[in-house]
C-alpha cells in the first residue's frame, strides 16, 4: 500500500518510516521547472535506493525574515506546496521553521542536527548554488565534504534554463504574474498558476446581475495583475468547473475596496461558503475597467464569459503535474 503524503515539522521527531531517506533541500517557492529538475533527481535517487523521498524546506521564506520591510509574493504557500509535492510523488514535506536563531546556526550544526540527527538522511539533492548556515558559511563544496564525514551522498543539480536559455526562477515568474502573463508563467512553472483560499461571503451583487461569484481573498502581498481571467475552479471535493474570474477592486461598484478574487463558476448552482477551493489561471482577458453603469458592466461580463469558455475549450495539460491540478 502506498504511504500517504505527510507534512511534518523539522523540530518534531521524524516518524521512523521516513528516516533514512533521500532529501531534496531548498525553499522551492513555486515548485517551478527549475525546482522540478532538483525534485525529479531526488525521486530517482530514492527509487534507486528503495527509500523515502523527502523535501526539506524553510518556512517562512527566508526573505521574509531578513527583509520584512519588503513584501514578498509567495507563489506557493505551504498547503499548495505540499499538494504539488504530493502530486510529484514525495513521501513527505519537512518544514524547518526559519527564524533568526535558526539562521545563526553554523553550517556544521545544520548538517549534524538537521540532516544527520533529525532526518537521518542517506542522500541529499540540491541546487548547484545552495548555501546554508550562519553568514552562508556552507556551500556546495562544504556540503559534499560534510556528506563524506557523516556518511550520506550529495547530488548537485545545475541551473535549469528555458527554451530561450534563460534561467527559470521564482522572481521571473512573479514578474510575469504581475503583468498578467499567466500563460507565460505557466510555461516556466510547468503547470497553471493556482491559488487556494476559503470562499467567503460578499455583497451578493453578482447574484442580482445573473453572475453569482465565489469570492476569495489572496495574500495582501500577491502582486497578480488586476483584471479578468479565464480560470478553472476546483472544489474541495475535487470537482472541476470552468469559469471567469475578476481579481481587483471592483471599480464600477466599489472603487475603494481591497483586492478580491471573484470567480463566476460556469454551470454550477449551490453554496460554496467555507470551502477551501482552488483557482487555476489559464489566460488574461482584459484589465479592469470602470463602466458607466451596471448595464454596461453586465454586457461586458457576458462577453468575458464567452471569451473564457472559448479559451478553456481548447486547452490541454502542460504536464502530468498540470493535469493533476487543473484537469
Amino acid at each position: 500500500m502506498t504511504q500517504a503524503f505527510e507534512r511534518v515539522s523539522a523540530i518534531s521527531p521524524l516518524p521512523a518510516h521516513l528516516r533514512g531517506g533521500v532529501v531534496a533541500i531548498g525553499n522551492f517557492d513555486g515548485v517551478h521547472r527549475g525546482h522540478q529538475a532538483v525534485l525529479e533527481r531526488a525521486l530517482a535517487e530514492a527509487r534507486q535506493r528503495d527509500v523515502p523521498a523527502l523535501v526539506l524546506t524553510f518556512e517562512p521564506h527566508p526573505r521574509k525574515v531578513f527583509r520584512p520591510d519588503i513584501p514578498l509574493f509567495v507563489l506557493t504557500p505551504p498547503p499548495m506546496k505540499a499538494r504539488l509535492l504530493s502530486y510529484l510523488g514525495f513521501a513527505a514535506l519537512v518544514e524547518q521553521p526559519f527564524t533568526r536563531d535558526f539562521a545563526a546556526l553554523s553550517a556544521e550544526a545544520f548538517v549534524t542536527d538537521v540532516l544527520d540527527r533529525n532526518l537521518g538522511i542517506v542522500h541529499a539533492v540540491t541546487g548547484f548554488d545552495f548555501h546554508f548556515g550562519k553568514d552562508r558559511q556552507g556551500g556546495p563544496a562544504y556540503l559534499m565534504a560534510a556528506g563524506e564525514r557523516h556518511g550520506f551522498g550529495v547530488t548537485l543539480v545545475d541551473a535549469f534554463r528555458d527554451e530561450g536559455a534563460e534561467v527559470v526562477s521564482s522572481s521571473r515568474i512573479r514578474a510575469q504574474l504581475g503583468e498578467g502573463e499567466v500563460a507565460e508563467a505557466a510555461g516556466l512553472l510547468g503547470y497553471r498558476f493556482t491559488v487556494e483560499s476559503e470562499v467567503i461571503g460578499g455583497q451578493r451583487l453578482g447574484r442580482t446581475l445573473g453572475f453569482p461569484t465565489a469570492n476569495m481573498r489572496l495574500s495582501p502581498e500577491a502582486t497578480l495583475k488586476e483584471g479578468i481571467y479565464a480560470v478553472r475552479f476546483r472544489r474541495a471535493d475535487g470537482t472541476l468547473h470552468d469559469g471567469v474570474a475578476s481579481f481587483g477592486r471592483r471599480p464600477t461598484v466599489d472603487d475603494n475596496g481591497t483586492p478580491l478574487l471573484e470567480t463566476f463558476v460556469f454551470d454550477f448552482y449551490g453554496d460554496l461558503y467555507g470551502e477551501i477551493c482552488a483557482v487555476s489561471f489559464f489566460g488574461f482577458l482584459r484589465a479592469e475597467v470602470k463602466f458607466d453603469g451596471l448595464d454596461a458592466l453586465v454586457a461586458q461580463m457576458k462577453r468575458d464569459e464567452a471569451e473564457a469558455r472559448a479559451l478553456l475549450a481548447g486547452v490541454s495539460p502542460l504536464s502530468e503535474l498540470d493535469a493533476a491540478i487543473a484537469f
